[in-house]
């Protein structure tokens, strides 16, 4: 009688005990930020590398649409320069050779040239497709982003409940030792269930720190896919979003039905079999004739440096065209009726042809005191050219036969993902139900553990039972609880397939 006595006020106080010796067990940490779904998938847009790359691609294809337009426009170009030429002996062939003095010059040309051809009249399209399959391409991106945020939050929340098990499952085995000691104590058991219960505790506190550093590895993993560096420690970064599980009650045709109008994936296939159309006729238009048009307005000036020299060039021109005029005023003077004499000395001061007439040679350098923005403008032109391609070997039938495969490749390639998105969209379809059910069976099991516990842990105190049977139903709980938490984000996981694989959320 005094042995169950003790045995009894022991097990009274074994809450107490259990309390009091909880520094044995690993603690669980405050947390200082907490982190939903929602802003998870928030930060995700904003800093995810990988859809970040993704967007990149929003510019370019802008940019590329401007441009087919801008073709049609004439492109200007400016130019103009200046130069300068010593002085020396120029040859120019034949044994001609004369001396020049240094010269200065500037240039300037304004030149327009507008092109037409079955490339340009296409491309507006052919890049607008470009741009729609770009965008589509960004809203996929974002869907992927999405489901892989969402799944691993998921495995996170998923991660935490398994801690939350460990640490019950420590708690239990933390029990059972006191409880084992306390029998032990009143002669109700051998030192072998305490030692028994010692090893089970101590492999209850390994699993519980394994599975914290599966809870810290799945929260590291999440900010990797968001793209950010947590803003504390991960291990106190709580999840507080909760999700409820309902029985499905989707429609496999509706869903099927959706998925083909907005599978992200699917719509992207399309927009570039699309794009692929209009570059089947962009190589169809290389056969068209080509219109150019190039119209321009240039300028020049030149300005020798060595004026002297202009000078003596042009008294050794008046010397020449002297001489010649003597010889005409002699074959005048032959003639019968004789003609009167050209005056052969105008270019001169006098008869004796010493020197250059002094208004000659103001006007000779007024004409070449010109700066480099005195330009003399050369006449305008402009050219028309028409070209119709006859035979430039088979590249064009080459380029025309490769759209052609990449427009029928594309083609075979939306079917094979339309087959794939309906086939994905039935399995996730079928996986939800699957889930559900799994989670009615698994909170039976869990119940039934449960029941079993409670029914050890009272057959052992009143004795009937044997530490063995205990920690049997101690393991079988620590399974069960596992497995339903599984079967609940298998669950919630299989829902988010499921919209990745429509293309909307379904809750």
């Amino acid at each position: 009688m005094g042995r169950w006595y003790a045995l009894s006020v022991l097990l009274l106080g074994l809450p107490a005990v259990a309390r009091a010796q909880d520094s044995t067990m690993v603690p669980a940490v405050t947390p200082a930020a907490t982190l939903t779904l929602g802003e998870a998938l928030e930060q995700a847009k904003g800093n995810s590398p990988t859809y970040r790359q993704t967007l990149n691609d929003a510019g370019p294809a802008r940019w590329a649409v401007r441009n087919a337009y801008g073709n049609f426009i004439p492109s200007v170009s400016v130019n103009g320069g200046v130069g300068y030429t010593g002085s020396g002996q120029s040859n120019f062939g034949g044994g001609f050779i004369r001396a020049t003095s240094p010269i200065v010059t500037s240039n300037y040309g304004l030149n327009l040239q507008w092109q037409l051809d079955g490339s340009i009249l296409s491309g507006p399209a052919q890049q607008k497709a470009n741009q729609l399959a770009t965008e589509e391409d960004i809203s996929g991106a974002g869907s992927v982003l999405k489901f892989d945020v969402t799944t691993q939050y998921f495995n996170s929340l998923q991660a935490s409940a398994q801690v939350g098990v460990n640490r019950q499952a420590v708690q239990r085995q933390d029990d059972f030792l006191k409880l084992a000691q306390a029998k032990y104590q009143v002669g109700q058991s051998t030192l072998i269930d305490v030692r028994k219960a010692e090893v089970l505790k101590g492999q209850a506190e390994v699993s519980l720190l394994r599975a914290i550093q599966t809870d810290n590895e799945a929260k590291l993993e999440l900010f990797r896919r968001i793209g950010v560096v947590p803003p504390v420690a991960v291990d106190r970064i709580a999840l507080t979003d909760s999700f409820p599980v309902t029985e499905p009650s989707y429609n496999l045709a509706q869903l099927l039905t959706t998925a083909s109008e907005q599978n992200p994936a699917l719509r992207a296939l399309q927009a570039r079999e699309n794009a692929a159309n209009w570059q089947v006729r962009a190589a169809k238009s290389q056969y068209l004739p080509t219109i150019s048009v190039q119209a321009g307005w240039s300028g020049f000036s030149q300005r020798v440096t060595d004026e002297q020299s202009i000078i003596d060039n042009a008294f050794a021109g008046a010397l020449s065209s002297a001489a010649q005029c003597d010889l005409d005023n002699q074959i005048r003077a032959g003639l019968n009726p004789p003609l009167p004499p050209l005056n052969c000395n105008s270019d001169f001061n006098d008869a004796t042809r010493t020197q250059l007439n002094n208004s000659l040679q103001q006007s000779i350098l007024a004409g070449n005191n010109v700066g480099l923005l005195d330009f003399q403008s050369q006449p305008f032109r402009v050219s028309l050219t028409v070209s119709l391609p006859i035979f430039t070997g088979f590249g064009r039938t080459l380029r025309l036969s490769q759209a052609r495969a990449n427009q029928d490749d594309l083609e075979e390639g939306v079917r094979a993902r339309g087959l794939q998105v309906r086939s994905e969209v039935e399995s996730r379809y079928l996986a939800i139900g699957t889930s559900y059910r799994a989670i009615v069976v698994q909170a039976a099991n869990r119940e039934a553990a449960r029941d079993q516990l409670r029914l050890e842990q009272d057959r052992y105190r009143l004795g009937s039972g044997t530490s063995l049977e205990l920690s049997t139903a101690q393991s079988d709980v620590v399974r069960a609880e596992g497995d339903y938490i599984t079967a609940v984000y298998d669950y919630h996981k299989a829902i988010a397939a499921l919209e990745a694989a429509v293309g909307r959320p379904l809750r």
